[in-house]
């Protein structure tokens, strides 16, 4: 993707492993962040991008090979979009779990950050960026999306690991995320939200 002019920016927390190290080759930009919330770490790469299109994934992520050029097309159909999403792991289970999400999302116009949503930087100025709150930030930044338009739903897939599922077990994970949606939409600070979800 670098070689069709794609800038890969990495925004990190605070990581104490060879993050840095593992990245340098492959990217455009290394940015380290005094904050641990996703949505300031995204809002600081979305400032250092100069692309006209942003794409905001998870360090866990792995991505189709042509999936710029995917969203490329997609943008000239909707406002913004984002992509089906597969878990890492072999239990069945994540199966209908991953099923769920995506069928969920294409449903409501809500994507997760596991999604990997896309728009362009015109689009992300005008709404202000992702609200920097604690936890469901994506949540809120597809609520706020979903007043312009609703999103392209991507059938090709994002592969995002299922490591939180698998240690904390699958079950006891859906329940968990259907709680602090439902807190959420219930009016649940996302301060006290993420307090529950730590």
């Amino acid at each position: 993707m670098r070689e069709r002019g794609v800038e890969i920016i990495v925004v990190d927390g605070g990581s104490s492993d060879r993050t840095r190290e593992l990245s340098l080759p492959y990217i455009n930009h290394w940015i380290e962040s005094d904050s641990t919330g996703r949505a300031l770490q995204m809002n600081r790469g979305a400032e250092v991008a100069k692309a006209e299109v942003l794409w905001f994934l998870h360090a866990d992520t792995q991505v189709p090979e042509e999936s710029d050029q995917t969203i490329l097309q997609a943008l000239q159909q909707r406002l913004w979009g984002r992509f089906n999403v597969c878990l890492s792991g072999d239990e069945p289970l994540l199966r209908m779990v991953e099923r769920m999400m995506n069928l969920r999302s294409c449903w409501s116009g809500i994507a997760t950050g596991d999604q990997g949503i896309f728009l362009s930087r015109s689009l992300f100025v005008e709404i202000g960026g992702f609200p920097e709150i604690p936890l469901m930030e994506d949540i809120a930044i597809s609520r706020e999306l979903r007043k312009r338009g609703r999103p392209l739903c991507i059938r090709q897939r994002l592969v995002t690991s299922s490591r939180r599922w698998e240690e904390s077990g699958i079950i006891r994970t859906i329940l968990l995320m259907w709680w602090l949606r439902f807190g959420y939409w219930a009016g649940i600070s996302p301060q006290r939200l993420a307090r529950m979800y730590r």
